[in-house]
C-alpha cells in the first residue's frame, strides 16, 4: 500500500485550526517562518499564574500538514506548561530527524507520521511547535 500524506484525517485538522482564531491581545506571541518551504506560523498565548496556557490562538499560511500540526498542538495546548510543550516539540523534531521511531504522546500527533519520508514538508510541520516556544519565551 502506498503511503498517503494528505489523508481525510489530515485535511479534517487542517481544516479544524479555524477553531483556534488568533487574538491581537493576546501578550506573548510569536511568528516564525520555514526556511524550506516558506510556511508562516503566528501563535499567540495567555498564560495563567502558574505559567500554563490558559488562552492560545493560531494563524497558519502553510500546507495542509503544517495547518494538520498547528492544529494537533492547539488541541491540547490549554494547560500545557512549558516543560510539556518543549518535550513534544523535541520529540517530534527527533523523530523527523530520524533519530526516534515515534513521534512522541502528544495526543494525536501520531497522524504526522505520514509525512516522514517527505523531508521538504518537515519544516512547515515543526513551524508551529517552535512558534509556540518562542511565543512562550516573549515577555
Amino acid at each position: 500500500m502506498a503511503n498517503v500524506l494528505y489523508t481525510p484525517h489530515i485535511l479534517a485538522l487542517a481544516v479544524s485550526l479555524a477553531d483556534w482564531p488568533l487574538a491581537d491581545d493576546l501578550p506573548h506571541q510569536a511568528e516564525l517562518r520555514s526556511q524550506s518551504c516558506g510556511s508562516v506560523v503566528r501563535v499567540g498565548l495567555r498564560l495563567d499564574e502558574a505559567g500554563r496556557v490558559a488562552h492560545f490562538g493560531v494563524r497558519a499560511q502553510a500546507c495542509a500538514l503544517g495547518q494538520a500540526s498547528a492544529a494537533i498542538l492547539a488541541d491540547r495546548a490549554i494547560g500545557q506548561g512549558r516543560d510539556a510543550l518543549i518535550t513534544a516539540r523535541d520529540a517530534l523534531t527527533a523523530f523527523l530527524a530520524g533519530d526516534r521511531t515515534d513521534p512522541g504522546d502528544w495526543p494525536g500527533i501520531d497522524h504526522i507520521a505520514s509525512a516522514l519520508p517527505y523531508p521538504a514538508r518537515h519544516g512547515s510541520i515543526l513551524l508551529p511547535w517552535r512558534a509556540i516556544v518562542a511565543a512562550l519565551d516573549q515577555p
